[in-house]
């Protein structure tokens, strides 16, 4: 350690090394940025893609109206969808897949949902070890939905503004 100090001091002037060990020691001593992953988890933005949901409303009903805008919009053809009638008239679906594996988080399901049914939530922790588990089906996503509906509600109501 001696040497290599010695050694510096000799092929550098002796001003930069005063820079160079300055630089050092005033980030030396400041608050640590790392953040220890599991224990610790950083910010999300209110605007963060993660994984999807299908939202209902209070009453339990679930939002989905079967419009299949999310499923036209889809850049990477990731979502399925089928619907048909009800006896009252109304429309709602039947069959609701994603395939996680072909999804690119752009947002646009989201934003072109005119009910704000499927939302991308804010969980970015869902490795699986197989490829059939990224296969999300109707029952995930409204178990999804029923999970992260609170942290939802707060990030839509955040990024309302801006919409």
């Amino acid at each position: 350690m001696i040497k290599n100090i010695i050694y510096m001091i000799k092929t550098v002037t002796l001003w930069e090394f005063v820079k160079a060990m300055t630089l050092t020691l005033k980030y030396f001593f400041r608050r640590k940025v790392t953040l220890n992953y599991p224990h610790e988890k950083g910010y999300l933005s209110p605007r963060f893609r993660g994984e999807h949901a299908l939202r209902r409303y209070a009453n339990g009903e679930e939002r989905c109206i079967g419009c299949k805008l999310c499923e036209a919009i889809c850049p990477a053809l990731a979502i399925t969808i089928e619907s048909e009638p009800r006896e009252d008239g109304s429309r709602r679906t039947t069959r609701f897949d994603i395939d996680m594996t072909k999804c690119i988080y752009c947002g646009y399901c989201e934003e072109a949902c005119p009910v704000d049914a499927i939302v991308e939530g804010p969980n970015f922790e869902f490795a699986t070890e197989t490829r059939e588990e990224l296969m999300y089906n109707k029952e995930r996503l409204l178990a999804n939905g029923d999970r992260w509906e609170r942290e939802i509600a707060q990030n839509l109501k955040a990024d309302e503004p801006y919409r």
